[in-house]
């Protein structure tokens, strides 16, 4: 063709996934016109080509830059013009070359190239080793590339020529283009036959993967094309036996998965469950635990819901119908569904607990939003629970696995926003098998609960469209970290008159209903009511009072069928004591005029408030100080705390002269089966213990509440309500309140406040001022 080191020019095809060795036949098809006049120029010439690769990402390749600079000096064996208009040309690889200059015009492009000289080393028998590796390796590429005819393999066998064998292997192997250029461009025959070598190599290990993975997925498909003939021949074979098959069977539980609405991987899953469950034996108890786990997935409800109905109005008519008083709590309940109905879904869920005394209404309050707002209702009680279990579900690979009480209770009411009440929060507990405690931070956190994870389902459950609601008697016992996700509604109790608008309008009418008697046969009169109000029953709530007028009703339907004594007419206070029997409770007996060491105190318990009497005497002894009533350590310490004030500020409290060491003295809170703890107690026993030690009398007319300090200042407390009522309810008009506990009478209602005088008090002197009589 030309001689080597010369520079010649020639015109310039480029093209694409395809690079052109020395000695190789190859036919192309050109389409593009610069192309095509670079064909018919090299055709009016000697028929001589350059013919270059392009560049990957293909850019302009029309312009040198997109070209390699190694290219392959070609001669035209054959062109002919097809009909479409595309030339097919077939060409034979010269010599390599190099461009040292490109220039392109309108009609195509010119190479200047330099001819690569060419190595050809003595066939040593290094070489010749090579040789036979290259050689080997491509008819293993052969055996391997099912689009490699093996009459390749035997044409190159008989080539003694390194760089020959090198070109015709590279032409033919499955490369990439960059990697054939660089076959191309690599001078030294043994540096090309090495780099060809480790191109096979890497090609036949890829090569052998995919023959391994094609095997295996032929193998699986026979296996799965085996395993449908056999099933469609039980499937005959149950047919012509009556018997169902399990084929049939799952396929009415894939029907039943896909309209169940759960998302597609949670589908996925079930689907290979099903696959699993069709392969078990029908008796196994592998294939009974399968089959739960795919009911219970089908069954929940993933997309059902109910609407929810926000009207207020409607909403404040049905909490008035089930619950009389509790207005902040009802309050607290309109805001929260007056801001889902405008927030909607951006509403931030919230959990709320009821926290107040038995028997005040939590969990029918529950009952009552839950129908207000539409929504189904379930129960959980948590009372002495201490098994994780109940609440996250047992893993399946245990006997008897369910589902926890949350999933449990969600696939029971059919939708995914029930109300969920958890009853007893603050009765939690845990053992060796777990913390239901812990496992609830997950279900009450909105964070969390979206992707909830059952340990029987092991797939999540968007739980934040759920309306959680919890109670409790106290907080004291709820954990810190449980408690802090939910909002605390306190419940306080009703008072004496809030009982008796309960009882005579949901109590009674109710127990009529029961009984089967009408109003005419079954009618209490108010004072009979406030009778076993305060003499039958001692409580914050009205489940006592419930269970007497009961047993009163249960008297009179036995009396009108004939049964015990005869009872007429209205039931009055007289007649209560035939009905109940004797009274249970006695009313705290409140010293006549003045006393001496009793001081009368305000206490709250979890069945409202109470007065209590707190005596103190001081007799000769050698300065100890005993205490009786069955007192707690903390009421203890506030008598140390009241005494050391005393002792403290002696001279000031007119017992400069008494002596401590010779004086034994006695604190005593009757009611000894009773126990008694708190702080509040603090400035009623520094009252009494005054009072003994001066000789004093205290003003009887007076009962009292608050902690105290050393110093004699006074902290405030809690239960402001009922302590005032229980004062109320024994004919005392004075109370002494500490100064701090202002803001929480003002709130109080105005029937609350009537008729009573409130003192308020920031130290004991102000106390001993007031309830203490001149000493003479």
């Amino acid at each position: 063709m030309a001689e080597q080191n010369r520079t010649l020019v020639y015109p310039v095809v480029p093209i694409r996934d395809l690079v052109i060795f020395p000695g190789v036949v190859s036919p192309l098809f050109i389409s593009r016109p610069k192309s095509i006049r670079a064909v018919e120029e090299a055709a009016e010439r000697d028929r001589t080509l350059f013919i270059v690769a392009e560049k990957r990402p293909y850019g302009d390749t029309l312009q040198p830059d997109g070209l390699y600079k190694v290219g392959t000096v070609c001669k035209m064996l054959q062109n002919v013009r097809l009909p479409d208009g595309t030339l097919k040309v077939v060409v034979e690889g010269g010599e390599r070359a190099e461009v040292k200059k490109m220039a392109s015009n309108d009609s195509f492009m010119l190479a200047s190239v330099s001819i690569l000289a060419s190595e050809r080393p003595a066939v040593s028998t290094e070489l010749r080793a090579l040789m036979r590796a290259v050689l080997r390796e491509f008819e293993n590429n052969v055996r391997l590339d099912p689009k490699l005819p093996e009459e390749i393999a035997r044409s190159v066998r008989d080539i003694d020529d390194p760089a020959v064998l090198c070109d015709i292997i590279a032409s033919h192997g499955n490369f990439d283009i960059a990697d054939k250029q660089k076959i191309l461009e690599t001078a030294g025959v043994e540096d090309r036959l090495d780099l060809l070598m480790k191109m096979l190599v890497n090609e036949n290990e890829l090569l052998g993967f995919e023959r391994d993975l094609e095997e295996k997925v032929r193998s699986e498909i026979d296996r799965d094309q085996h395993n449908y003939y056999l099933r469609e021949q039980l499937k005959v074979i149950n047919d012509e036996l009556g018997e169902e098959s399990p084929t049939s069977e799952a396929d009415e539980m894939r029907e039943a998965a896909a309209a169940s609405g759960m998302p597609d991987d949670i589908l996925q899953k079930v689907n290979k469950e099903i696959g699993r469950f069709c392969k078990l034996p029908p008796l196994s108890p592998e294939a009974a635990v399968a089959r739960n786990y795919i009911e219970t997935l089908t069954e929940l409800p993933w997309n059902v819901s109910t609407e929810d109905d926000l009207d207020i109005s409607n909403a404040r008519k049905v909490l008035d119908e089930d619950h009389y008083g509790l207005e902040d709590v009802k309050e607290r309940i309109l805001e929260f569904l007056a801001v889902k109905k405008r927030a909607g879904e951006d509403m931030r869920a919230q959990v709320i607990c009821f926290v107040g005394p038995p028997g005040v209404g939590k969990t029918s309050l529950g009952k009552s939003i839950a129908r207000a707002m539409g929504r189904k209702f379930v129960n959980i009680s948590l009372g002495g629970m201490h098994d994780e279990a109940e609440i996250r579900g047992h893993r399946r690979t245990y006997v008897g696995a369910l589902p926890g009480r949350i999933i449990h209770k969600i696939k029971q009411c059919g939708t995914n926003n029930p109300l969920i009440l958890m009853d007893e929060i603050d009765k939690l507990s845990s053992d060796y098998r777990g913390d239901p405690a812990s496992a609830l931070l997950e279900v009450l956190d909105p964070e969390q609960n979206k992707s909830f994870t059952d340990n029987f389902l092991e797939v999540p459950f968007d739980l934040s469209r759920v309306m959680f609601i919890t109670t409790a008697n106290s907080t004291s016992t709820i954990p810190r970290p449980l408690l802090d996700r939910m909002e605390v509604i306190s419940l306080p109790g009703y008072v004496m008159e809030e009982k008796l608008k309960i009882a005579k309008k949901h109590l009674i009418p109710r127990i009529l209903r029961e009984h089967g008697l009408s109003a005419e046969e079954f009618s209490v009169t108010d004072a009979a009511i406030k009778e076993i109000i305060s003499s039958y029953t001692m409580e914050a709530g009205v489940r006592g009072l419930d269970r007497q007028l009961a047993k009163a009703a249960r008297k009179v339907t036995a009396s009108l069928a004939g049964e015990g004594e005869e009872i007429k007419g209205q039931i009055t206070k007289e007649k209560l004591h035939v009905l109940l029997g004797a009274p249970k409770l006695y009313a705290t007996r409140i010293p006549k005029g003045d006393a001496v060491g009793t001081a009368i105190g305000l206490a709250w318990t979890e069945a409202g408030g109470d007065v209590i009497l707190i005596e103190s005497a001081v007799m000769d002894g050698a300065g100890k100080v005993a205490y009786t009533g069955n007192l707690g350590d903390i009421m203890q310490e506030s008598a140390v705390t009241a005494l050391a004030y005393l002792r403290s500020n002696a001279e000031r409290c007119g017992l400069a002269n008494f002596d401590w060491n010779k004086k034994d003295i006695q604190i005593h809170v009757p009611a000894g089966a009773v126990p008694k703890d708190g702080p509040s107690a603090g400035i009623t026993l520094a009252l009494s213990l005054c009072s003994s030690l001066t000789g004093r009398s205290i003003n009887t007319e007076y009962a009292m509440t608050g902690e105290m300090t050393l110093h004699g200042n006074v902290l405030p407390i809690g239960g402001v309500r009922e302590k005032i009522l229980a004062a109320k309810r024994l004919g005392i008009r004075n109370v002494i309140l500490p100064d701090d506990n202002k803001p929480d009478a003002a709130e109080l209602s105005p029937w609350v406040l009537k008729g009573m005088k409130l003192h308020y008090v920031s130290n004991v002197s102000k106390v001993f001022e007031l309830a203490l009589r001149p000493g003479e």
